[in-house]
């Protein structure tokens, strides 16, 4: 059997037999990789990143004084939470949504976040 067979049944068996959201976390490291985004978790507080990803959840507050629209972007390394003050909804920003986003990270309460970050709209999945 060749190599290139042999990594084939490889790669074959691995999808077959991982956990599904570990394969798409693989996969979605590859994709920001190839693309020659930052990975979320090389991004420390302060720094102007930009990555791509997928949106996980999203969420819109409508406090009567500060509406926002919160979602959490994962990037196969680790999770960001990205913030746009003033809105209350943000056609294209839904959950499974595929993203480039561009900001400066912050931190709030321990966990990475973006204020209304840059972002384009890729395909979904």
């Amino acid at each position: 059997m060749s190599p290139a067979a042999s990594g084939y049944f490889r790669r074959l068996g691995r999808r077959l037999t991982e956990d599904i959201d570990q394969l798409d976390a693989q996969e979605l490291a590859e994709t920001s990789k190839a693309s020659g985004a930052r990975r979320a978790s090389e991004c420390r507080r302060g720094d102007e990143a930009t990555m791509v990803g997928r949106l996980r959840c999203v969420e819109a507050c409508s406090k009567s004084a500060g509406a926002t629209v919160q979602a959490e972007f994962f990037d196969g390394t680790d999770a960001i939470t990205l913030v746009w003050i003033g809105r209350r909804r943000i056609p294209g920003i839904e959950p499974g949504r595929r993203i480039l986003v561009r900001g400066r990270v912050g931190d709030r309460d321990g966990r990475k976040v973006i204020f209304n970050p840059y972002y384009e709209l890729r395909g979904n999945s």
